[in-house]
């Protein structure tokens, strides 16, 4: 499973309030409608160059604060194609893989804002093809890849045969 996209850089300690203002965590009805406060409190022209596929790259503890799945949501909804970290609060990890959002674990020094990269979530190389950076990442295990493929948790499920009924999943 190869994942490609341009890089938007972030910081260290990225939680969940910037991914999403809290004031804005209880409309969750229609998550698509708030795409364009994605980041608002950390860099309020961020959601508006986010192109579907693109790539968030941050530091250190990435998503910690709220244990809502509401900022992974966002996230997918934005079209972001893969976080990439040197680590994540486990709660947001799970929550990502959970709602299909790729999550990859990785030094990601060397990798820079606008860089065009490409990650193979199987083998867990990172690659930056125009600058020769090669990273290496810590693969997904399989039972993960299977729950991105299926486009998160529920999608898994329901291609298991466990998840058709309505409360189901």
């Amino acid at each position: 499973m190869i994942i490609s996209g341009r890089v938007h850089r972030v910081g260290d300690d990225v939680n969940t309030d910037y991914i999403i203002p809290a004031r804005y965590k209880s409309r969750t009805e229609d998550i698509a409608s708030l795409v364009p406060v994605l980041f608002e409190d950390l860099d309020p022209t961020l959601a508006s160059r986010i192109r579907p596929g693109d790539l968030v790259v941050a530091g250190h503890n990435f998503g910690m604060g709220s244990s809502r799945e509401t900022a992974p949501r966002l996230l997918r909804a934005a079209g972001v194609g893969a976080v990439l970290a040197r680590s994540f609060a486990r709660i947001f990890f799970r929550n990502a893989v959970n709602v299909g959002l790729a999550v990859i674990e990785c030094d990601t020094e060397a990798i820079a804002d606008g860089d065009e990269v490409e990650v193979d979530l199987e083998s867990g190389s990172v690659r930056v093809p125009a600058r020769e950076v090669a990273v290496t990442a810590q693969p997904l295990p399989r039972l993960m890849l299977d729950i991105l493929r299926a486009g998160g948790i529920k999608g898994y499920l329901e291609a298991q045969g466990r998840g058709t009924g309505e409360n189901r999943v």
